[in-house]
């Protein structure tokens, strides 16, 4: 049985990237959440299932995988339907989740992922409108050239999994993005594991200071959907 270790629903964009691929490919897995802690930094915690102190990690037969890609790779290498078939797709699915894992980096420090509420953006940057404009195109190449509805065809794949976290993003910041982007997005937030982990994120208790101060230095919230605590 795979065990993987996540952390609040509302924040960990990382910890959503392999737990909605496992859901949408039907594989079976055993999910352990820990909170982040609000008296400040949780890597003591969770350096007990996690080498690098941080989330996801994935437990099997053994076995111990951390980083989402990784994780990620780690399960294509024993189920089918994570990578497309078609080698030109796939060969664009590994590349744009592995510039997702390692770029965007002004999309991820200023649109922090917080899947409960809305925020008016103090300003949009040149370097995160850099990256939407990145993003805009990316999303449009690939729903194009394989034919959508996802980015790498018909089938929801890693690719789509590593952007799932920038669908909770554009919706939480009305980030500009072009008509078939929106689109996109918003089919992301329809899926059926999307749904869940969004009522999840809502119902969670768990908050964490920093990152809601983080986001409120950004801009104003307006609307937050999250349980009363």
């Amino acid at each position: 049985m795979y065990v993987l270790h996540i952390a609040n629903k509302n924040y960990s964009s990382w910890s959503l990237r392999p737990w909605v691929m496992l859901h949408m490919a039907g594989v079976a897995f055993e999910e352990r959440l820990h909170p982040f802690s609000p008296e400040g930094p949780s890597r003591d915690r969770f350096l007990g299932f996690s080498p690098t102190g941080q989330v996801p990690c994935l437990h099997h037969a053994g076995q111990v995988v951390w980083e989402s890609l990784a994780i990620l790779e780690y399960l294509a290498e024993r189920h089918d339907g994570f990578w497309p078939s078609d080698p030109a797709a796939r060969a664009y699915a590994r590349s744009i989740s592995a510039e997702m894992a390692a770029g965007f980096f002004a999309l991820r420090g200023q649109c922090p992922m917080s899947v409960g509420v809305r925020v008016r953006l103090n300003a949009i940057s040149e370097a995160l409108q850099r990256d939407l404009d990145r993003l805009d195109g990316l999303f449009n190449e690939g729903l194009e050239r394989f034919g959508g509805p996802f980015l790498a065809g018909d089938a929801f794949t890693i690719a789509d999994a590593m952007y799932c976290p920038v669908a909770w993003r554009i919706r939480s910041y009305d980030l500009p993005l072009s008509e078939a982007a929106l689109a996109y997005a918003a089919r992301l937030r329809q899926l059926g594991p999307m749904k869940a982990w969004e009522a999840a994120a809502l119902a969670e208790t768990f908050r964490e200071p920093g990152h809601d101060e983080e986001i409120a230095a950004l801009g104003a919230v307006i609307e937050d959907r999250r349980v009363a605590v």
